[in-house]
């Protein structure tokens, strides 16, 4: 059985009322999608989805996790989906990206650069490159399919989506960054910013996709953390980092990543999931 769609890294299979997620070990960089994958990359995103999901204080896509228990399409092999498959509610998807900043840096910080503020909010004068914000932000974004998610502002949202729903979403995805913020800073890691997805079941809003993980959060070692420099993370810039150093010109097909580059960017994913849930990772 071919899945009904392929985004980036996620397979997704329509089973009438519900929905298979598998999370591939696809890597993405510059909109590109890169060769080799990152062994046990998706087993590191929906293990620590998982393990997000069954701390937050709010509703949730999550039907099963345990492969055993979900009947697979024909086809589809079970060993190798253990770990990286959840059946989840079939869901409307709100068409916004959910993003939540707390601190300066990324497109935030090069939007500050040039004009004060970050997405159309303003700005204290003269803030440092991670600059840790008073309170955290919330930036919609359009969501694409392909290449990079559009920013717009919270009346773009409004207009879209009605004032109760938008403030709502703002309201919502403001306390689970901040849950889980507080969450990681006792493990030693530092949320820089996320982005989060919605969707409405049954007449309510309720968490979907992936939720506070290395691709969709800026995770740092808060030992490395200095304000005025972008610390080193957990996520994929440790590949954006090394692509930086070639002569690709981003616009024609990427060159293969080395293996050490491979080795270790596995390494750092599998090391922020077990920093965060406090044990070995292990998918079984």
């Amino acid at each position: 059985m071919e899945p009904t769609r392929s985004g980036k890294v996620r397979d997704v299979y329509d089973l009438g009322d519900r929905l298979l997620l598998v999370a591939s070990d696809r890597i993405s960089a510059f909109d590109w999608i890169l060769e080799p994958a990152i062994p046990d990359k998706g087993r590191v995103l929906t293990q620590l989805s998982n393990f997000w999901f069954s701390r937050l204080s709010t509703a949730n896509h999550l039907l099963e996790t345990d492969i055993i228990k979900i009947t697979l399409p024909a086809g589809l092999d079970r060993d190798l989906m253990a770990g990286r498959a959840v059946l989840v509610k079939k869901c409307d998807v709100v068409p916004f990206e959910c993003v939540v900043r707390g601190y300066l840096v990324g497109s935030g910080w090069k939007d500050y650069r040039a004009t004060g503020q970050v997405c159309g909010i303003d700005l204290p004068p003269g803030l440092p490159c991670a600059a840790k914000l008073e309170r955290p932000l919330f930036t919609p974004a359009t969501k694409a399919e392909t290449g990079h998610d559009e920013n717009v502002s919270f009346t773009t949202m409004v207009a879209a989506l009605g004032a109760d729903v938008a403030q709502e979403l703002q309201r919502r995805s403001v306390e689970i960054y901040e849950q889980g913020r507080d969450y990681a800073a006792t493990r030693g890691i530092i949320i820089a910013d996320t982005k989060l997805e919605w969707g409405w079941h049954d007449g309510q809003l309720i968490l979907i996709d992936e939720v506070l993980t290395p691709d969709s959060s800026r995770f740092w070692p808060a030992d490395a953390y200095r304000v005025g420099s972008n610390p080193p993370s957990y996520d994929k810039q440790f590949v954006r980092d090394y692509l930086e150093t070639t002569t690709w010109d981003k616009n024609s097909p990427p060159p293969r990543l080395p293996a050490e580059i491979v080795q270790h960017t596995r390494l750092k994913y599998i090391e922020a999931a077990e920093r965060l849930m406090g044990q070995p990772f292990a998918w079984r």
